[in-house]
């Protein structure tokens, strides 16, 4: 029996054995422009297996590449595009650094760590006035969303002192949204509960107006 697993590797799986041999034929024909038509017939079967995407210079140019990894880039072919560099192909990726910056306060996040020390760079005035006010409200929904408990704005205030470094001083006479207020948005973006019964009365009511 012959078995996938007893067969060489596909060197890309996603075009399948049949795509590979027609591949491996084409390094066997010995006229160059009769092997570069055919190899344009196999680039058009394989756009064929990417339909849901728009066809494009850039699909085709992918394409082509393909076709050289396929064959080893050992085709001797006139194709639209140069085949792709080998290095670059093998070349590994760099490495992404992870960023290990500890953040003073977790229910906060980083983004608000960041935001904070931008405006810390501002200019007083009405613009820092305004960006500390939207900030100092969204920490307050994420203290709340993240304890799940009541919390002063003066808590608010002292934090941001305490991100900033003492670089920002929040006048404590600023009012932000009540916690109040907070807790009921929260509660007004659960889903609501269907009434229980309601749909068969509605169908009920519906089949009696019909009936009349």
């Amino acid at each position: 029996m012959d078995y996938n697993t007893s067969r060489k590797k596909l060197v890309l799986p996603e075009y399948g054995r049949n795509i590979q041999k027609m591949v491996n034929h084409l390094g066997t024909i010995e006229d160059k422009e009769k092997r570069t038509r055919m190899a344009h017939g196999i680039i058009n079967i394989m756009a064929i297996m990417h339909r849901n995407t728009k066809d494009s210079v850039d699909l085709r140019r992918k394409l082509w590449d393909h076709l050289a990894i396929m064959s080893d880039f050992k085709l001797d072919i006139d194709a639209p595009f140069p085949p792709p560099d080998t290095f670059k192909l093998n070349e590994k990726p760099k490495k992404v650094p992870y960023n290990n910056g500890r953040i003073r306060f977790m229910h906060y996040g980083k983004v608000i760590e960041n935001m904070i020390k931008k405006a810390a760079e501002y200019e007083d005035g009405e613009e820092k006035e305004a960006l500390l006010l939207v900030i100092a409200n969204h920490m307050k929904k994420l203290y709340i969303n993240w304890n799940r408990e009541l919390m002063s704005d003066e808590t608010i205030f002292d934090d941001i002192y305490t991100i900033s470094q003492g670089k920002i001083t929040v006048d404590k006479s600023i009012k932000l949204i009540s916690t109040k207020e907070l807790m009921k948005s929260r509660k007004s973006k659960k889903p609501a509960k269907p009434i229980k019964g309601s749909k068969n009365k509605q169908s009920r009511r519906y089949s009696n107006h019909r009936s009349k």
